[in-house]
């Protein structure tokens, strides 16, 4: 059984091995694919494993060997999911492996927009302290999160985390979910619309999928209504929000800062408007990319394909 990995080098850039995959077939592991090449890759491959390379109608349609694929994530919007249907390919994910990685980057991002260490350590290090005629000092205002209330939108595995340290931090913690009644019973936290999201809360953290109906969730409109300085985090999709508008609420002052781990395009462009705006965070896109959700997503990816060639099947999506 042939498999074939598109682009390994994200989920295994070596510190990972891949030998347990490899047992169960000959496998071929390409660190990355540009599209011209997956269909010659992965030609007479009956499983198939991509992270961001995407299967496409036509590529799939060119590929009839095909018979499974694994997306090394949890979002497949990678894979054209009613061809693979049509086509009787499998399509399976890994859901939940890097739920506690992700939240703790909201709250990396969150401490950093609040506490300023980078800032901070970086003016000791310009001898700033060392000059300094007080015993301490501050180039930012420093903001405690206690009292502060957090609004988050989407309360999958990854929102039920974040609500949890958010309220070992002592927050408010205020919830918009498509779906509330799923979680009233078992939560203790409000749940509201996302207009009093916007409205009332300290801190907004993006925690949901990317749906139709929540591309462009924050836009000119929303953040005309958002309370004043409050704090935007998002560790969901870049096209969760305009980046324009979110520029220009920055520029203008009444969005307080942006802190963000994914954009719209990926890598991005050079002259992306939040590269100039002021207080405005970036990373790329490592949220889920600590060495233990690694670990996991590479086990649950195994274990899935070995569910599947022994007539079973794991995490399936179609």
């Amino acid at each position: 059984m042939k498999i074939v990995v598109l682009d390994g080098y994200t989920l295994n850039p070596g510190d990972l091995d891949w030998a347990q995959l490899k047992e169960l077939g000959n496998c071929v592991v390409y660190p990355r694919t540009h599209v011209d090449e997956i269909i010659k890759r992965a030609a007479g491959a009956e499983i198939i494993l991509t992270n961001k390379t995407p299967l496409s109608a036509t590529t799939l349609a060119a590929l009839p060997e095909v018979k499974y694929i694994g997306v090394l994530a949890t979002g497949v919007n990678v894979v054209d999911l009613v061809a693979a249907k049509q086509q009787g390919v499998v399509v399976t994910n890994v859901p939940g492996y890097s739920t506690n990685s992700v939240a703790q980057m909201v709250f990396a991002l969150l401490l950093e927009m609040t506490q300023h260490v980078g800032i901070h350590s970086e003016r000791v290090r310009q001898d700033e302290w060392t000059n300094c005629v007080d015993f301490s000092f501050t180039a930012t205002p420093l903001i405690e999160l206690a009292g502060k209330t957090i609004g988050i939108v989407g309360y999958g595995q990854i929102g039920q985390q974040v609500a949890r340290i958010a309220s070992a931090f002592g927050m408010e913690v205020l919830l918009h979910t498509a779906n509330p009644d799923k979680y009233r019973q078992d939560s203790n936290f409000e749940f509201v619309d996302i207009d009093k999201i916007f409205s009332v809360a300290d801190v907004i953290s993006l925690n949901c999928p990317l749906t139709p109906e929540t591309e462009n969730l924050v836009n000119t409109a929303r953040l005309a209504r958002i309370k004043q300085g409050a704090l935007l985090i998002n560790t969901g999709r870049g096209q969760l929000i305009d980046e324009c508008a979110v520029a220009e609420a920055l520029t203008e002052g009444y969005l307080g800062g942006y802190a963000t781990d994914v954009m719209a395009q990926e890598p991005p462009v050079a002259d992306n408007p939040l590269f100039t705006a002021p207080n405005c965070i970036i990373t790329p896109h490592i949220a889920w990319a600590t060495i233990a959700a690694r670990q996991r997503l590479m086990a649950v990816a195994v274990a899935n394909i070995a569910a599947y060639q022994s007539g079973t099947l794991e995490n399936k999506i179609v």
